[in-house]
């Protein structure tokens, strides 16, 4: 779990792979990282959903009371020490504060704040958790971009160019997307960026993409709304068949018909009169 973790956050320390690295820093075997915390007491995975014991007696309440909207506003976590392989935790949950009824962008709600103490098998802590958590009712949330203002008002967000991505957008002006591809040691990557990520070096040059592509992962999003875009948005992360991701939108692609490890081919976009951005659909056939 915790190599698959490190991939999915692009997380290289050793020191959670490596025996020899956790070593030299004094540990018997590598070490979970910090942020991992709550992974170890998730309930495991059901077809069926979440069980009663699985749930947040505080939030069912506000269920009952018709908020039923969800959607977590932020979190604090405090580490006390490593875990390592062995380690059996668990934890203890208490509402910390629940506010006054506040009017916000998803409609009326209260922010539910939760804290979390983690221990040990021994009992000693080794780690706590504030979350916060608006519930809301979605019949008073506020209605849809689009009946506030035309969309056609606002200009789609514009990227912030620069010396290092330059090539990049130009390729994309020219319906071409680009991979950088380091000239020493043959390192794709993307982002674009000045240096090799693997060797250091300076010197590279730009590969076009075939348009090929798998998911890797997604969202649909679906608040808040931002005038020019149309909702609901897939917005999608695209592994290229050259080795790289990259986040685009999604065209085509009906909600229920996304999954991770579909295939994907690109496609191009016009946002407005000369200014296009790629994105991905399913290969003509499979949609």
């Amino acid at each position: 779990m915790i190599r698959r973790w490190c991939e999915a956050m692009g997380e290289e320390n050793p020191l959670y792979v490596d025996a020899a690295a956790a070593a030299a820093q004094g540990f018997a075997a590598p070490v979970s990282p910090p942020a991992m915390l709550e992974v170890w007491t998730m309930a495991r995975f059901r077809d069926t959903g979440r069980t009663a014991e699985d749930s947040m007696p505080v939030l069912n309440l506000f269920d009952e009371a018709g908020y039923t909207g969800v959607v977590a506003t932020n979190i604090e976590q405090e580490y006390d020490r490593y875990l390592v392989e062995g380690d059996r935790i668990s934890y203890t949950a208490v509402v910390d504060e629940v506010s006054p009824e506040k009017r916000t962008g998803l409609g009326i709600g209260h922010f539910v704040t939760i804290r979390y103490e983690f221990t040990d098998q021994n009992g000693d802590p080794v780690g706590r958790t504030l979350l916060r958590v608006l519930k809301f009712k979605p019949n008073l949330a506020q209605p849809a971009a689009a009946s506030l203002s035309s969309a056609a008002e606002f200009s789609h967000p514009r990227p912030a160019i620069t010396h290092d991505n330059a090539h990049y957008w130009e390729g994309i002006s020219r319906r071409e997307l680009l991979i950088q591809q380091c000239a020493s040691c043959g390192q794709m990557r993307h982002p674009p960026g000045p240096g090799c990520p693997k060797c250091r070096s300076l010197e590279w040059h730009a590969v076009k993409a075939s348009g090929r592509a798998k998911l890797h992962s997604f969202v649909v999003v679906h608040q808040p709304r931002i005038p020019s875009l149309q909702y609901p948005l897939p917005v999608l992360l695209v592994e290229l068949e050259e080795g790289v991701r990259l986040i685009a939108n999604g065209v085509g692609l009906p909600e229920k018909d996304i999954v991770v490890d579909m295939p994907l081919r690109l496609d191009w976009v016009e946002i407005e009169p000369g200014y296009v951005l790629p994105a991905f659909r399913a290969p003509d056939g499979e949609a």
